[in-house]
């Protein structure tokens, strides 16, 4: 199997399992449906956990552009061969996601919200703030590709390497996923949600394309820095550690900060146009 096909098929899993979850908590009359966010996360964790076994020999399985854009900016992957995996990437997601609506395709119209329906393909902010909800991606994605970069740095078990990532991508939406739903991974959000606007949902309302922005740009800044910390934490020179950790902190503050400032005048200006 070649390095792309390999990406696709592992991408193409990873959104059928992770999506599939999804779908079974949220669709109504499906017999898994509500049972809660850790049940969302195990199952995303398991679904990169077997999407790694299944094709880690032949691609390495980033099935994630922001991994494969980290790694190449820290020398551990060719850019030559960027643009095919975040191709293969893209397209297994949106294949598996049209395989979910196919699986699932009686529960779409039993289930109302339109909302509820674009959830299962894409995220969504719990609050809508931008600046605090690209935080949110930005950050997650750091410790996604800072900890995939240290898990790979230690010897385990012949096999057992994928599974520490599926339990390590469990603790990220344990911790860090309750404000976003954690896409941290641009082909896992954009690919669903092209999928949820071309295919004929039945009920669907619109694809949120305002905020799809977010989940693909910030995980990219987030899995660059979190390489590029990796590779200066193990370097040896604590005090630039120190500074490189400063200065990121700072900078997400202060993108926050006037984020919300901007949303707050905005909020003001047209309460004053309403009234």
């Amino acid at each position: 199997m070649s390095p792309f096909f390999g990406e696709l098929i592992g991408t193409m899993i990873l959104i059928i399992l992770g999506g599939g979850v999804c779908a079974g908590a949220s669709l109504k009359k499906s017999y898994s449906n509500s049972p809660g966010w850790i049940v969302i996360t195990m199952g995303w964790g398991m679904a990169v956990a077997m999407a790694v076994f299944a094709v880690g020999k032949f691609s390495g399985a980033h099935l994630n552009p922001a991994v494969t854009i980290g790694l190449a900016s820290v020398g551990e992957f060719p850019w030559k061969d960027v643009p095919s995996y975040i191709s293969a990437q893209l397209l297994g997601a949106i294949v598996g996601a049209t395989f979910v609506w196919v699986f699932y395709f009686p529960h779409w119209k039993e289930t109302e919200d339109p909302a509820t329906k674009l959830g299962v393909f894409s995220t969504g902010p719990a609050i809508k703030n931008t600046g605090a909800n690209f935080i949110s991606e930005a950050l997650g994605t750091f410790f996604l590709v800072f900890g995939i970069m240290a898990i790979g740095a230690n010897k385990f078990a012949d096999g057992l390497n994928p599974l520490i990532v599926g339990f390590f991508i469990l603790a990220i939406g344990l911790s860090l996923g309750g404000t976003t739903g954690y896409a941290i991974n641009p082909a896992r959000d954009l690919g669903p949600r092209i999928a949820h606007a071309i295919l004929p949902i039945h009920g669907k309302g619109g694809s949120n394309w305002g905020y799809a922005w977010i989940p693909v740009i910030a995980p990219i800044i987030g899995g660059v820095a979190g390489a590029q910390f990796y590779k200066i934490a193990t370097s040896g020179n604590q005090t630039l550690t120190i500074i490189v950790m400063a200065v990121f902190f700072l900078v997400a503050i202060i993108v926050g900060k006037m984020t919300s400032s901007t949303e707050v005048n905005s909020l003001v200006l047209r309460q004053k146009k309403a009234g």
